[in-house]
């Protein structure tokens, strides 16, 4: 799985502006539903807050990862967004967030946001990667950025696979 494959280059915003982490919430959903990928947007934009309630998803390093998992959505999505400013977003360190990405899953068994949190998690603690994401001039060079990164992590998903393989194993 490509983050690219999940990401539109309508759902992504790299001069984003915002006072609050609920308007950068806010202005997230309406960039995933941009991307065709939610059927209720209201119900999806709850399931966020919701989560977010349950604990922040600002990781730190300057960057949050919100997302909800709801019927509300139709296909797996990624939307992105660069605050230039930053925001506070109650993130773990205590510093605001200028790197925001919304995953947007379905409810199915196969937890695909996981992965796709994962995988990210992964990439984003890359600081050259996140700084060239904050930088970027275009959307072009953005979705290039990832999908070069995307390339050289390939193994991200064959550990993603193998964890997943061996605990079913483990369950039967």
């Amino acid at each position: 799985m490509k983050i690219t494959d999940l990401l539109k280059k309508q759902s992504i915003c790299l001069d984003g502006k915002a006072d609050s982490k609920e308007q950068v919430i806010r202005e997230m959903v309406d960039l995933m539903a941009e991307g065709g990928n939610i059927n209720d947007i209201d119900t999806y934009r709850e399931t966020v807050f919701k989560r977010e309630e349950e604990g922040t998803t600002g990781i730190g390093e300057g960057i949050a990862i919100p997302h909800g998992k709801t019927e509300a959505v139709s296909a797996p999505g990624l939307a992105a967004m660069v605050l230039p400013e930053g925001v506070d977003y109650d993130s773990l360190d205590g510093e605001p967030a200028y790197l925001i990405f919304l995953i947007a899953a379905p409810n199915t068994e196969d937890n695909i946001h996981l992965d796709v949190l994962s995988k990210l998690s992964v990439m984003l603690m890359d600081d050259n990667f996140t700084e060239s994401l904050r930088n970027a001039g275009s959307v072009d060079e953005f979705m290039e950025i990832i999908d070069k990164a995307d390339e050289e992590k390939k193994d991200i998903d064959e550990r993603l696979a193998d964890t997943g393989s061996s605990e079913g194993a483990r369950a039967k």
